[in-house]
C-alpha cells in the first residue's frame, strides 16, 4: 500500500480507433471483458492496492462511462470526472487534473488488462526518491511501445517512444502506469497539448529530473487492437490473470461453466473448457461450447457450436449454427445453420439469414442485414490479417498477386485518400512493369472512390514524381514498382506532399484506417477524377539544367558507359548528357514489361565494355532513378562506401568548412575528409527516410547514403541518380580531378558485413544484452550500437524485415575486420540459443 496519501487518475478518453468496429458505439474502455467494462477490472485493480479516491479523465463518449460508474460507490471506491473541452494529450490532461490531485499519485489507463503489483511499484518510487517512476514491463516485440533504458538502480537513461528496430536498445516497454510527485508535474504548462512519451518524458530527461522505472514481472496487456482484444480473453478463461467472477466456477462435463443462476441451459449441453454465461442466456439441447463468453440475454439455439468466441450481450445464434474464433456484438442475430469463421467480426445490431458463410478475417460492420444463404467475403468489408507491420518506413510490400492483390491495393488506397479532403488530389506514378501497372490501377480505384483526384504520370521515375510533388498542390504521392532484388513482389512507395517519404506518424494512421477499414465512401458525383498531366519531363528536364555549370561539363569531353538497367531514366539521361557534351555508350537502355524474370546484374559486361574502349568510367543507375553505383576507367567497381567518401571529397573541396550528414555505417574516413576540409560530419540512422529528414532540417549542406544515393539541399528532395550523375561530372570538372585517381585516394578501411539468425521474439532482449554488455564502452546509439574501438568499429542492428541481426565492422586491417564481425556474431548466436531456451522452460511452466 502506497505510505503518503495519493489518489489515481484512469486515462479514459480514446478514441479505440484501432479496436474498430467494436468501438463504433462504445468507448474504449467499456468494451466488455468477460461481461465487465475493461476499464472496471482497473478499478478494481487500484482499489485492491489502497488507492480508493480516483479521477477519470474523459473525452470520447464520455457518458457511456459516467452512466455506468456513478460516482464509484458501487464498487468502493470515490470517483470523479473531468472532461476538458479539448484534447490535450495524455500529460497534458493530467496537467490540468493536478490541483484536485494528491502530492503523490498514480496514472493508468482505463483500456489495460493488468494484475501489475502497484504497491510495489510505489514502495521503490518511494526507495528511490523518485520525482516520476514509470511501470515497465518485457516484451518480445517491442516495437509498438515505447522503450526505457535503465541502470541497475531504475534510473533511466533512454526513452524512445514507438522505435524502429534500428532504436529497440532493449525489451523493456513502458506500461503507461506512471507515480508522480504533484510539484514535478506542476512545472509543466496547463491548457496545452503534451504526451508523455513523446514531450515530457524526454523533457524531463534533458532536465536531469530523478526518472526511475520500475520493471514488474506481473501480467500487462495492452487491448489496443481485436488480436489483443480476443487473447486478453484467452488469459482471462485459461487463468493467466485472475478474471472477476460474479458467481463460482463449477465443474460440468469436463468443463468449467461460470453461469449467473438465471441462465437455462439445456441438459445435454457439451463443455469444453472454460465458458462464461452472462445473466438470462438460454442455450438450446444439443449445443457445444468451449472457452467462450456468452453475454446478458444471449440465445444459443439447439445444436450451436460456440467455440473460442466471445458473444456480446443479447446476441442470437440460431440452431444449428458454428461460430468459431469470432466475437460478435450486442444485438446482433445470426440464423440457423449460419458459419462464422476464425476471427470474424459481426457488429451490432447485424442480422445474418439463414445458411450465412462468413469467411475468415471478415469483418462486418453495425447495422448490416444479410440474406439467406449469401457468402460473405469481399461483398462486405473485410480484412486480411498480416504478421507484421502494413508498412516498413514508407513502403508497402508484398507477393505480386499474392499478398499485394488488386483488392488490397485498392483498400491501401482508400485508407491513404481517407486522410485528404474530397476533392483535393494525390500523385501517382509507376514503373512500366505490368505488375506495378496492375497494382497502380487498383490503388486508383481505391483513390478516387474516397473523392480524392489523381494525376497520373504514369510511367516515371521516383525522383520525377518527387519534383512534381514539390511544384504543385498536391497532397500526396504514390510510386508503384516492382521490388528491387525482389521481382516476384511489389513496393508502392508513400510520399507526403512537399516530396519527403511518409513520416512513420502519417503510415501507422494510414495502418489503423486500413485495419478498422473505416473509410470515406464518395458519394457518385465526388468520386475523385483522373488527370493525365503534360509537361512533366520538360519541367524535371529544366529543373535539373537550371543549377548545372554546363560549359565546365563541356569543356572537359567526359565519355561514359551507362548502364540504365531497362529503367525509365534510359529515356531521360541520355538527352541530357548530349546536351552536355558528354560522349555515351548506353547498356539496356529499353524499359522492360516485365520484370517478374529479371536477373540482378552486376557489374560484369559494365566494367569489360568501360575497360575495353579506355572511357573515364562506367556508371550502373538502378531502374528507379535514384542510386546508383560506379565503376573506374580500368573497369575496377567502386564500392558505395568508396563512392560516398569520393563524393564527400569532391563537395568538401568546393565547399570547405561545410556539413555533412551521412549514415552510421559509414566509413571513418569520412571524419578524416572533414578535419582535412574545416567540415562537420553528422551521423543519422541508416535509412533513406533519415537521410530525407537530414537534408530536410536545413542545417546540413549536403547528405550521402552508404548504397548509391546522395541529396544536395534544399532543392532535392530524396536521392536522384540522374541529378547527382551530373553533378559528378559537374564537380570533377570544377576540381579537374580525375575520378580513378581521386577514388583510389578515397579507399575506405576493409569493411565486412554480416548477419546472424535471431527469431523476431528475441529482438529486443538480444538488444537490451548489446547495451548492457557495452554500458562502459565508447559507443554511438544513432541506430542500434555503433561500438567505437581503437583499431575500428562494429555496428549491430535487427533486420528491419527479416529475422536477422546485421552486422558491418571496418578496420584497417581486413583480418580484423573479419575478426569483430564473427566475435559478435558467435556472441549474438549464443545469446539467443540462451534466451530462446529460457522461453521455452517459461512455456512449458506456464503450461503445467
Amino acid at each position: 500500500m502506497p505510505t503518503t496519501s495519493s489518489s489515481a487518475v484512469i486515462m479514459a478518453g480514446g478514441f479505440g480507433t484501432r479496436l474498430k468496429p467494436l468501438t463504433v458505439s462504445v468507448p474504449k474502455p467499456m468494451v466488455p471483458m468477460a461481461n465487465r467494462p475493461l476499464m472496471e477490472y482497473v478499478v478494481q485493480l487500484l482499489r485492491r492496492h489502497g488507492h480508493n479516491s480516483m479521477i477519470g479523465l474523459l473525452y470520447f463518449q464520455p457518458e457511456a462511462i459516467t452512466e455506468y460508474f456513478g460516482d464509484g460507490s458501487q464498487l468502493g471506491v470515490r470517483m470523479q470526472y473531468i472532461r476538458p473541452d479539448a484534447d490535450f494529450g495524455t500529460a497534458g490532461s493530467v496537467r490540468n487534473a493536478v490541483p484536485q490531485l494528491a502530492d503523490r499519485f498514480i496514472v493508468i489507463s482505463g483500456d489495460v488488462l493488468t494484475d501489475i503489483d502497484l504497491s510495489e511499484a510505489f514502495a521503490f518510487h518511494e526507495r528511490s526518491g523518485a520525482e516520476a517512476t514509470m511501470v515497465l514491463t518485457r516484451r518480445e516485440n517491442p516495437l509498438a511501445f515505447g522503450i526505457v533504458v535503465t541502470q541497475p538502480d531504475g534510473r533511466i537513461t533512454r526513452f524512445l517512444e514507438k522505435p524502429s528496430w534500428g532504436e529497440v536498445f532493449s525489451d523493456t516497454i513502458n506500461t503507461g502506469i506512471y507515480i508522480l510527485e504533484r510539484k514535478l508535474m506542476e512545472t509543466l504548462p496547463t491548457e496545452t497539448a503534451l504526451d508523455f512519451g513523446k514531450d515530457v518524458f524526454p523533457q524531463f530527461l534533458a532536465e536531469g529530473r530523478r526518472l526511475y522505472g520500475y520493471i514488474s514481472p506481473g501480467y500487462w496487456r495492452d487491448v489496443g487492437n481485436v488480436n489483443e482484444y480476443a487473447a486478453a480473453h484467452h488469459d482471462l478463461l485459461d487463468g493467466t490473470i485472475q478474471p472477476i467472477w460474479d458467481n463460482s466456477p463449477q465443474q460440468r462435463d469436463g468443463g468449467t461453466l461460470i453461469a449467473d443462476p438465471s441462465c437455462v441451459i439445456a441438459d445435454d449441453v457439451e463443455l469444453d473448457g472454460t465458458v462464461v454465461l452472462g445473466g438470462r442466456t438460454s442455450v438450446g439441447a444439443g449445443a457445444k461450447l468451449a472457452n467462450c463468453v456468452l453475454g446478458p440475454g444471449s440465445v444459443v439455439g439447439a445444436g450451436a457450436r460456440v467455440r473460442n468466441s466471445v458473444l456480446w450481450s443479447a446476441v442470437t445464434v440460431g440452431g444449428g449454427a458454428r461460430v468459431d474464433e469470432a466475437i460478435v456484438q450486442t444485438g446482433s442475430r445470426i440464423g440457423r445453420s449460419s458459419i462464422l469463421r476464425e476471427k470474424t467480426i459481426v457488429s451490432e445490431l447485424c442480422q445474418l439469414g439463414a445458411d450465412v458463410i462468413v469467411h475468415a478475417n471478415c469483418r462486418i460492420w453495425p447495422r448490416k442485414r444479410v440474406e439467406d444463404g449469401a457468402i460473405v467475403s469481399s461483398s462486405i468489408v473485410w480484412g486480411e490479417q498480416y504478421s507484421r507491420e502494413l508498412f516498413t518506413d514508407a513502403k508497402v510490400s508484398g507477393l505480386t498477386n499474392r499478398e499485394f492483390t488488386p483488392e488490397f491495393a485498392a483498400r491501401l488506397g482508400a485508407a491513404f485518400a481517407s486522410q485528404f479532403k474530397t476533392n483535393e488530389s494525390i500523385i501517382i506514378g509507376r514503373d512500366r512493369s505490368a505488375e506495378a501497372r496492375a497494382v497502380a490501377e487498383a490503388l486508383k480505384s481505391g483513390v478516387s472512390s474516397s473523392g480524392v483526384n489523381i494525376r497520373d504520370l504514369r510511367d516515371t521515375i521516383v525522383p520525377i514524381l518527387r519534383s512534381e510533388l514539390k511544384r504543385s498542390d498536391a497532397r500526396a504521392g504514390i510510386y508503384v514498382r516492382s521490388t528491387p532484388d525482389e521481382p516476384l513482389s511489389t513496393d508502392a512507395i508513400f510520399f507526403d506532399g512537399d516530396g519527403f517519404d511518409l513520416p512513420a506518424g502519417r503510415a501507422q494512421s494510414i495502418e489503423r484506417l486500413f485495419a478498422s477499414e473505416d473509410f470515406r465512401r464518395a458519394d457518385p458525383v465526388d468520386m475523385g477524377i483522373i488527370e493525365y498531366p503534360e509537361g512533366v519531363l520538360e519541367r524535371y528536364r529544366h529543373t535539373v539544367l537550371r543549377e548545372i555549370d554546363r560549359d565546365a561539363i563541356r569543356a572537359m569531353g567526359y565519355r561514359v558507359v551507362i548502364d540504365y538497367n531497362n529503367g525509365y531514366v534510359g529515356e531521360i539521361l541520355p538527352s541530357l548528357l548530349a546536351d552536355l557534351g558528354i560522349e555515351t555508350i548506353s547498356l539496356n537502355s529499353q524499359p522492360l514489361q516485365s520484370t517478374a524474370t529479371f536477373p540482378i546484374r552486376e557489374h560484369g559486361p559494365l566494367s569489360r565494355i568501360v575497360n575495353a574502349v579506355g572511357y573515364d568510367l562506367g556508371v550502373s543507375i538502378n531502374p528507379a532513378g535514384e542510386r546508383f553505383d560506379t565503376v573506374d576507367h580500368q573497369g575496377s567497381p567502386i564500392s558505395s562506401q568508396q563512392l560516398l567518401v569520393t563524393m564527400a571529397s569532391l563537395f568538401w573541396q568546393l565547399h570547405p568548412g561545410t556539413r555533412i550528414a551521412v549514415p552510421v555505417t559509414a566509413p571513418s574516413h569520412i571524419e578524416r575528409l572533414a578535419a582535412a576540409h574545416n567540415g562537420t560530419v553528422v551521423r543519422v540512422k541508416n535509412d533513406h527516410l533519415s537521410l530525407m529528414r537530414a537534408a530536410a532540417t536545413g542545417t546540413n549542406d549536403f547528405v550521402g547514403g552508404t548504397r548509391g544515393g546522395f541529396i544536395l539541399p534544399p532543392r532535392q528532395r530524396g536521392a536522384d541518380a540522374i541529378v547527382n550523375v551530373i553533378r559528378l561530372f559537374e564537380w570533377l570538372a570544377r576540381t579537374k580531378s580525375d575520378f580513378t585517381d581521386l577514388a583510389s585516394a578515397c579507399q575506405t578501411g576493409a569493411i565486412v558485413q554480416a548477419s546472424v539468425s535471431c527469431p523476431w521474439n528475441l529482438k529486443g532482449s538480444l538488444m537490451r544484452r548489446i547495451m548492457e554488455h557495452t554500458s562502459d564502452d565508447r559507443r554511438q546509439l544513432v541506430d542500434g550500437v555503433r561500438l567505437e574501438l581503437d583499431d575500428g568499429w562494429i555496428w549491430m542492428a535487427p533486420h528491419r524485415r527479416t529475422a536477422h541481426f546485421e552486422l558491418t565492422a571496418e578496420s584497417d586491417q581486413p583480418w580484423r575486420s573479419g575478426a569483430l564481425v564473427e566475435e559478435w556474431r558467435e556472441r549474438i548466436a549464443e545469446w539467443a540459443k540462451v534466451d530462446e531456451e529460457s522461453l521455452q522452460t517459461a512455456d512449458v511452466d506456464a503450461e503445467v
